[in-house]
């Protein structure tokens, strides 16, 4: 096969045109990296300091104005614990949509994706009060509740695509020879969409990850996750701009860390189905 000199054009203007893409979606991540490495002075120079001197000092300063693995275990418990509950409920109620559907299926559907377009202030006086009254403020299980009722509708959306990508013929042999509900999902329906799974988990934990607005509401000091030891770095006395970098930094490491190594099973998991 011939390789012409417009193909190879062609391919080099496509590659030139993904770095450039890639560079400016990621350079506000990389000034932030940088920028936690220098002075205060430096981080609010008119003229940028692209390679200044680099320290430390702003990482130890961070970590003993605020007790960081504090607000990081908050993050790793909600997140997880709210991804759990999420499936939970999310699973029985894609099974039903996908294979026992109704006529108002596709509405309901529709339905609980609309509730994503409210804004979550239209519903913050209520959810305040109620959890002030139960005793769920400033606490683990009460951000916990949010985040995965707040994911529910994305997380039954994607489990009911997956779950439709089942052939129908494999669970109904499943009950010619007897098996259950139960036993049709756990041995065959969770095992066969499992790409689409664990890449659903896998978004759930990065929307709770990077929650901010019921975390600074609903939470002090207890049960405050990472979003709110970044805010904390903004006080009266103004932002310090090198401090809050290395705050966001040690904020997003482990996220980023998460879906750097976990890349392959969410584009395997996203695109499941897509090829027959």
């Amino acid at each position: 096969m011939t390789v012409t000199a417009s193909s190879i054009s062609r391919k080099l203007l496509m590659t030139l045109l993904g770095w450039t893409v890639a560079l400016v979606i990621a350079f506000p991540v990389i000034w932030m990296v940088l920028t936690s490495f220098k002075s205060e002075t430096e981080a609010i120079s008119r003229v940028p300091h692209l390679f200044a001197r680099a320290s430390l000092d702003n990482y130890v300063a961070v970590q003993e104005q605020a007790k960081y693995l504090r607000f990081a275990w908050n993050s790793i418990v909600v997140s997880l614990g709210s991804t759990l509950l999420a499936l939970l409920l999310a699973v029985p109620a894609a099974y039903s949509m996908a294979f026992a559907p109704t006529r108002r299926t596709r509405s309901t559907l529709l339905w609980m994706l609309s509730t994503k377009m409210m804004p979550a202030v239209g519903v913050l006086v209520p959810v305040y009060l109620f959890f002030r009254d139960i005793g769920l403020l400033d606490t683990r299980t009460g951000l916990l509740l949010v985040d995965a009722l707040g994911n529910l509708p994305i997380v039954i959306w994607m489990l009911y695509i997956f779950f439709k990508e089942v052939p129908r013929e494999v669970l109904e042999a499943a009950r010619m020879d007897g098996a259950g509900p139960l036993r049709e999902v756990y041995n065959l329906l969770l095992p066969l969409s499992m790409p689409g799974i664990v890449s659903t988990s896998l978004l759930a934990v990065i929307l709770t990850w990077n929650e901010a607005f019921w975390s600074l509401t609903l939470t002090t000091s207890k049960a405050a996750p990472l979003t709110a030891f970044i805010a904390s770095f903004s006080s009266p006395e103004g932002l310090f701009y090198a401090k809050l970098s290395a705050a966001s930094t040690m904020a997003i490491a482990p996220i980023v860390v998460l879906g750097w190594a976990s890349q392959k099973q969410l584009v395997r998991g996203l695109t499941f189905g897509a090829v027959k």
